[in-house]
């Protein structure tokens, strides 16, 4: 017991990347999710029924909890730095997440998520992979050419952001591109490569994406698919085994 007691350390796993059960693919969640796992992914939602809405306003609340609140986080959020593109994190310390910016549009608690506007926002998060670390389209020439065009546009335009894990939503089908609507990122459409890789550092916050949809049709749903655009991440679009993407609904009644 002695021995076996003496390979298991609290800061990393025993089995990292392609030895561990997680691999090197990391996969994406969001939030809000339904309240039943019965009603799948569909984020459903009457703008204008107060106790409706409520449920998915404190989803989101409590998901970002331990963004907001140093309490709810190891050592109390004393080791987090600003950091930026030529400003990593130094040793033993961990980027913040900083949700009282202005950058984050209007995905904010003040408002609403807008939810009660009829323009919801969606947070999108890498599952962490201890030790991972990701391989950017940083080069314009290496960029993919199904990547859209929107995409490419903000990536040309943002130089100093080019060590990006790249994040693009669309509507899955031809109709459902037609139904969702203009789409806009924040705080911006990707997460920043400073925060990886992921060493379990005491503190530390995974990034975020806040997708806003802002004028989605009403009475219809919506599939949408996210995607993640990394050298390393592996896409695959599939119902039953999807990697490098996360799929949802929105229904707006």
């Amino acid at each position: 017991m002695k021995g076996l007691m003496s390979t298991i350390s609290e800061q990393h796993p025993r089995y990292q990347l392609d030895e561990s059960l997680i691999g090197t693919n990391p996969g994406m969640g969001f939030r809000p999710m339904p309240p039943n796992i019965e009603e799948g992914s569909v984020i459903w939602f009457v703008p204008s029924n107060e106790s409706n809405i409520k449920y998915w306003i404190n989803s989101i609340d409590e998901f970002l909890a331990e963004y907001t609140d140093d309490q709810k986080v190891k050592g109390n959020g004393l080791n987090r730095q600003i950091c930026d593109y030529d400003k990593p994190p130094a040793e033993g310390k961990v980027c913040t997440v900083d949700l009282n910016s202005k950058a984050w549009g209007p995905c904010t608690k003040k408002n609403r998520y807008g939810y009660s506007s009829s323009s919801p926002c969606v947070f999108l998060k890498l599952n962490r992979i201890y030790g991972w670390e990701p391989e950017y389209y940083n080069e314009t020439k290496t960029i993919p050419e199904d990547m859209p065009d929107a995409l490419k546009d903000y990536i040309k335009k943002h130089p100093k952001k080019l060590n990006t894990i790249w994040v693009s939503c669309h509507g899955e089908g031809p109709t459902d591109n037609e139904y969702v609507g203009p789409i806009e990122y924040y705080p911006q459409p990707g997460f920043p490569g400073y925060f990886y890789p992921y060493i379990n550092t005491e503190g530390y916050l995974s990034p975020l994406v806040a997708v806003n949809f802002k004028r989605p049709l009403l009475n219809r749903l919506i599939n949408i698919e996210c995607r993640v655009w990394a050298k390393n991440v592996y896409y695959r679009k599939s119902t039953r085994d999807r990697e490098g993407s996360v799929h949802f609904e929105l229904l707006i009644d």
